[in-house]
């Protein structure tokens, strides 16, 4: 899983270093330190950690919301 953070959009309130604390520290009070290569093990932190950004300053690659399937959720029919 890949992750990158736009730290030209991050304002440093630190939601995702709470939230995962193995992938994102605060450097001081303003900058932001991350692991880019996430490990499996923290795609349920990192997943909360993304959706708590206020800014929505991180991204990832590989990485599904929290309780989203692979499938669309839409059923198919054949009409009968």
């Amino acid at each position: 899983m890949r992750l990158v953070v736009d730290l030209n959009k991050c304002q440093g309130y630190a939601q995702c270093a709470f939230l995962a604390p193995d992938v994102f520290a605060m450097h001081g009070e303003e900058s932001l330190v991350y692991n880019p290569r996430a490990d499996e093990e923290q795609r349920e932190r990192l997943a909360r950690a993304v959706a708590a950004c206020p800014v929505q300053a991180i991204t990832t690659d590989g990485l599904d919301a929290p309780g989203a399937s692979a499938t669309s959720g839409r059923e198919v029919s054949d009409g009968h």
